[in-house]
């Protein structure tokens, strides 16, 4: 246990924030001794009042009160722009200010497997849950999928024991508020444009906060980054000093020329890992792709998570067992159906336009492409030449959809959506046989859904409803 989870035993902690991460460390305070006092700006729902209540939790709702600035410290929603009145008089009164995973950690006695980045995060941390728990049973521990995947970090750190493996996911709103999280491997799967709204347009604030992953790592840490991006490879070359065990990978061999430690890469049609100089071949590309797992930014997920899983001391034959089954995770081009002679993929997790270009790239064919949503300030330029080459018809929806209007309407067919069904129903009306639904909004969910994963079901209920 660190010195600042003894430190709780006592103390005065207010949580601002009721979603499932604020209820999660509320609840791990308050077994830790802690007086917690919950405050959200909006309404609880039931459950959450419910449990609250239950625990004997103090809360509040609709507003924050001047009860909140009574505490010792604070634990801050990762949704909660630093910006927000309540957070910058805390800072101003020195309050101290921490992430759900920033305290989860204080208590965690498992190893612990970080991965962050703009795109991949979701599925290197899925393939490295899978990878590591392979033999897991056998040899005596136990796997933990946590963090931004859906999973609150303190809902489960109670149960985690040493030798356990903890796969932490990591968005950049939940790393600010973290000050020694250190995770013995840390993945930074790529750094893209996104969230630049968050950061004032900054991409050097929003790398910035991507980077606290490994702040706190040791020289017996390791660091696994995507040496093909060029802002990893940038930073890296330029602040070696700083960093613990470091293990690029890149879909180039050329890349290492030169390099004999620590690295993966494709030698061929094999993806192979050089770890303390030892080369070995894991896995052909064919064997790979035989699932529905495809496309060049999934082989970037795959060396990322055999890097990270190898230098964990996980052995071969698993990594090639998970990744021989691996198909995918649920709204990252997920296919849903056929209907009519028309493929349906769900791609709801795709809420940045970088994301939206790399299903482009992947789904074979033409396109009619459903994109819309919360806009995060980019640059929709940047999608011309893939628009112009797949989409035969662009659905939009959502608050951008007037954005997507006028960038696209010179080059594609594009409609208008004021709802989720009525993009569908549009969809299916405008493609033919033979080409792809792809539901790739390129924008974050809040303007008309709680999360993707909510946005994701929708969209898969919708088709059912239509199907049938």
């Amino acid at each position: 246990m660190s010195v600042k989870a003894e430190r709780v035993k006592g103390a005065y902690v207010s949580v601002l924030g009721a979603k499932r991460s604020g209820i999660a460390v509320a609840l791990l305070l308050q077994r830790h001794g802690a007086h917690v006092f919950v405050s959200d700006s909006g309404p609880l729902g039931g459950h959450e009042r419910a449990c609250l209540q239950e625990r004997g939790i103090a809360f509040e709702e609709g507003g924050h009160s001047h009860k909140v600035l009574e505490t010792d410290f604070a634990v801050v929603s990762p949704g909660i722009p630093p910006h927000v009145p309540v957070v910058e008089v805390m800072g101003k009164n020195g309050v101290g200010l921490f992430s759900e995973i920033e305290v989860a950690s204080w208590f965690c006695r498992a190893r612990i497997i970080g991965v962050t980045g703009t795109d991949g995060k979701t599925t290197t941390a899925t393939l490295i849950a899978a990878m590591c728990g392979v033999d897991a049973a056998e040899r005596g521990y136990r796997v933990f999928s946590v963090g931004n995947i859906g999973v609150p970090f303190s809902s489960l750190v109670g149960e985690m024991s040493p030798g356990d493996v903890a796969v932490v996911e990591l968005s950049s709103y939940q790393l600010e508020r973290c000050t020694s999280f250190r995770p013995d491997v840390a993945v930074i799967t790529n750094i893209m444009p996104d969230h630049l709204d968050r950061y004032d347009g900054s991409m050097q604030r929003y790398a910035e906060a991507k980077y606290r992953i490994y702040a706190n790592q040791r020289k017996d840490d390791w660091l696994v980054y995507n040496a093909d991006n060029e802002i990893l490879r940038a930073h890296f070359a330029d602040h070696r000093e700083y960093v613990p065990g470091l293990v690029p990978f890149s879909k180039s061999k050329e890349r290492f020329a030169g390099v004999n430690d620590n690295y993966a890469t494709m030698d061929g049609r094999c993806l192979t890992t050089v770890i303390g100089g030892k080369k070995e071949a894991v896995i052909s590309k064919d064997d790979l792709f035989k699932r529905s797992f495809r496309g060049s930014h999934n082989l970037e997920n795959a060396l990322a998570a055999v890097a990270a899983v190898r230098v964990a001391g996980i052995g071969t034959a698993p990594v090639q067992e998970a990744l021989g089954t691996f198909g995918g995770v649920e709204h990252r081009q997920e296919y849903v159906g056929t209907f009519n002679g028309v493929d349906w993929i769900n791609d709801s997790k795709a809420t940045n336009l970088n994301a939206l270009q790399r299903a482009l790239e992947t789904v074979p064919g033409k396109v009619v492409l459903m994109a819309g949503g919360r806009g995060k300030g980019d640059d929709f330029s940047e999608l011309e030449d893939m628009i112009r080459q797949k989409v035969s018809t662009l659905v939009a929806f959502g608050e951008s959809r007037d954005k997507f209007m006028a960038a696209f309407s010179t080059l594609v067919k594009v409609v208008q959506a004021s709802s989720l069904e009525e993009a569908v129903a549009l969809a299916g009306l405008n493609a033919v046989q033979g080409e792809t639904v792809l539901f790739s909004p390129g924008c974050s969910s809040f303007d008309m859904f709680e999360n993707f994963e909510e946005r994701g079901k929708m969209f898969k209920t919708c088709i059912r409803e239509m199907a049938e």
